[in-house]
């Protein structure tokens, strides 16, 4: 259906109005919209005269709309108070209502997914209780977090009584049943399984709209609904003088405020007729998916490495043997050859270069996390002194796991996506040889019938396996590496005593362009001087980097301290030259700007139209060349790691320096080499690669990563500190991140 909100004489109409106006463009777009309500209870299996559905911005709205609308009571001489009892598998929207029930006087109870059934028992002999306070019970259709499918048939037996909790309780038990996760890939039947409330979100079903979600509420249930708050369309009648309103009798238009976002809902036709043209239902969705996901985790749970070690952990209450009890979910952790957990951090940083979207951390449900990582309440309380929140990329505590890794599928997903997931796990995390664990293997073979596809995929992941990369021997004390000079790193240097010493030095004057290398040069609190200075954005103001703009790696900026000057100088293209920052001229000649870098709110400083017009024409698009403000001061996160200082940063990443081995790279392209053997890819140039790691300090060690000890370096009378590995690029992961003290 299309609107089309013109109307005669050339007025137009800009508003959907919950009264019914019966000009054509107001009657057609309301007309839609009650056409798309009806569409999504046919989705579900059921009828308007059964449920109602309330549209919302998402799951979370409709939760929320629940928990401040439901009629909770507090205790009485007669009757005990409601009781808001929700699965610990929850998600932390439905975990948050405690925030609305806790001022009430409602009892908060978290029940473990093992007591729903082994608690129950027969209550027939008072169902008829005259108790009528009203418990509500939350529990989703389908974990975030494993996937694991929660039975739909919970709902009647919470009603009835015949489940714990409400088997303990009198009163009348009401059910939300979190669909969110669920409705993506599995079909739910509410003639079946009458949930008193069904939250979800079109987003997590189709992709589009995003910010629309809705509430399926049971008509005999609504009544019950208390609402304080109304907005515009949903009261019958109110005064202005008088604390007089009736609401409208209409469901949906008394709980949804003002006007709906009619333009997405009518869209979700279109998402309706795009799922059943190239899916042909639910059901073929679920079998799909749920082949996809036992799929890949055939295959992950029996990869080892070349010492037979299990190359994964996954979270799961099942192997993956039933679609009805297990959803599109695999929850792992990586380990390396040693056993230990590799962080999940790491993990999404490779998959991103890899074009693999994975999810990581907790996922929004601490219950399920702390479940399978073991982690205690005093763990979570632990962690977040240590400097870890939810949502941030300290993967590892004490070597112990803050979170894990989730790949999800849903209908558009392929084979080959399975494939291209674990090869990747294979190239970037396993020691070769690969290794399987044919036994577990062929356990799990026999109960599925996709034997060929399985032995394909064994094929491709064993076929041209890579050799054994040699162990390496630590260095058991730091390096120290002189200089000549006091005030400059200067590359000529070299220890009179071991072999390290300073080859090359690098700066990269703008953010993601190409180096500029110098044989010394000063250092200044930020770092080497002009290192990150600048950086180029698009139109919107967000910060280009070579994944999303590779050109920008063609732009050669130079530094030129006598006069004072950075040039911009990229093929097919006149050298121009930038100021560098004058304290003695107002920097607000050209505007101060707020950037966004690594999560940091950070000042920039515009360079001006003659930089921005050169970038654009270069880079084909609208962008500006930005600094960092002089007056700005950006700190490096402390995170979790013991003994790390805070130090100034520019635009930087993590550290002010990024350093590498030689020796390491060394190693790096001969391991290359000796896998382009027998193909027609020509050898990498050893320069090349180190220019790869777009590292600040180079240094020529005696070992292969012998650096992964060091604890700091010293260059002539300037100290450093060694922080960490970081990821610099998509398979190996040997760059440390450095700090001056």
């Amino acid at each position: 259906a299309s609107v089309t909100p013109a109307l005669s004489g050339g007025m137009a109409c800009g508003r959907l109005s919950k009264t019914l106006n019966h000009n054509p463009s107001s009657r057609l777009t309301h007309d839609t919209v009650e056409h798309v309500r009806y569409r999504i209870l046919q989705h579900f299996n059921t009828t308007p005269d059964k449920y109602s559905v309330i549209f919302t911005s998402g799951c979370t709205a409709a939760l929320k709309l629940v928990a401040e609308s439901f009629p909770w009571r507090p205790p009485t001489a007669t009757e005990p108070a409601s009781q808001f009892c929700y699965l610990t598998d929850n998600h932390t929207s439905v975990v948050g209502i405690r925030g609305v029930t806790s001022a009430l006087g409602v009892v908060s109870l978290p029940v473990s997914p093992e007591e729903i059934e082994a608690r129950a028992r027969d209550v027939a002999q008072s169902e008829c209780s005259s108790c009528q306070t009203p418990h509500l019970f939350c529990y989703p259709a389908q974990s975030n977090f494993s996937g694991r499918k929660y039975s739909l048939g919970y709902v009647r037996g919470i009603q009835a009584r015949k489940l714990y909790p409400a088997c303990d309780s009198q009163g009348r038990w009401f059910v939300v049943l979190d669909a969110a996760s669920f409705a993506s890939c599995s079909p739910l039947d509410l003639q079946e399984h009458p949930a008193d409330f069904v939250p979800f979100s079109f987003y997590k079903m189709f992709g589009f709209p995003t910010g629309l979600g809705a509430l399926l509420v049971r008509n005999d249930t609504a009544a019950l609904l208390r609402k304080a708050y109304f907005g515009g369309g949903t009261a019958a009648a109110y005064l202005a003088g008088e604390n007089y309103y009736v609401p409208t009798p209409n469901m949906a238009n008394r709980f949804e405020d003002g006007t709906v976002s009619f333009l997405d809902i009518i869209a979700l036709n279109h998402s309706f007729d795009a799922l059943h043209t190239l899916t042909g239902g639910m059901d073929k969705v679920q079998l799909h998916t749920f082949g996809l996901a036992r799929y890949t985790y055939m295959l992950l749970s029996s990869l080892c490495h070349g010492n037979g070690q299990p190359v994964a952990q996954i979270y799961s209450d099942s192997e993956f043997e039933n679609p009805s009890t297990q959803g599109a979910i695999l929850n792992f952790n990586l380990t390396d050859c040693h056993g230990q957990i590799v962080g999940y951090s790491q993990v999404d940083k490779l998959a991103s270069l890899f074009n693999i979207h994975v999810r990581t951390g907790c996922f929004c449900n601490t219950g399920a996390c702390q479940l399978f990582l073991g982690t205690t309440n005093q763990d979570v309380k632990s962690n977040l002194q240590a400097g870890h929140v939810c949502g941030d990329d300290v993967d590892l505590v004490n070597g112990r796991p803050t979170g894990s890794v989730r790949v999800s599928f849903g209908y558009m997903s392929t084979f080959r996506d399975c494939q291209n997931f674990l090869n990747f796990i294979v190239d970037c995390f396993v020691e070769k040889p690969v290794e399987v664990d044919q036994v577990k293997l062929e356990r799990l073979k026999s109960n599925t019938s996709s034997r060929g596809s399985s032995q394909c995929l064994l094929t491709v992941l064993t076929n041209g396996e890579p050799k054994h990369i040699d162990n390496r021997e630590h260095a058991s004390t730091d390096p120290v590496v002189n200089e000549c000079g006091g005030k400059a790193i200067t590359k000529e240097a070299k220890s009179q005593g071991k072999a390290q010493y300073l080859t090359n030095i690098y700066i990269y004057p703008i953010k993601s362009c190409a180096a500029f290398e110098v044989t010394d040069w000063p250092v200044c609190p930020l770092g080497l001087l002009h290192d990150r200075g600048w950086m180029v954005v698009n139109g919107n103001g967000v910060c280009l980097n070579q994944k999303r703009e590779p050109r920008l790696c063609l732009i050669h900026p130079q530094i030129y301290l006598p006069s004072n000057t950075l040039l911009l100088q990229a093929s097919g293209m006149d050298t121009i030259s930038v100021p560098l920052e004058n304290h003695n001229e107002p920097h607000q000649s050209h505007g101060v700007c707020q950037s966004k870098l690594c999560g940091d709110r950070v000042q920039t400083v515009d360079c001006g139209d003659e930089a921005a017009s050169w970038l654009s024409e270069f880079l084909g698009q609208p962008c500006r060349l930005i600094r960092q403000s002089p007056d700005f001061i950006r700190n490096m996160k402390k995170g979790h790691e013991k003994g790390v200082l805070s130090t100034a940063l520019s635009l930087v990443n993590e550290a002010q320096y990024l350093m590498i081995n030689h020796a390491s790279v060394d190693l790096l392209q001969r391991h290359i080499t000796s896998r382009q053997e027998s193909s027609d890819h020509q050898p990498l140039d050893i320069h090349e690669l180190v220019s790869r790691f777009r590292a600040n300090l180079v240094i020529s060690g005696l070992e292969p990563f012998e650096e992964d000890d060091w604890s700091h370096l010293i260059i002539g009378n300037t100290h450093f500190q060694v922080r960490k590995l970081v990821v610099c690029c998509s398979h190996y992961r040997f760059g440390h991140s450095v700090s001056m003290l």
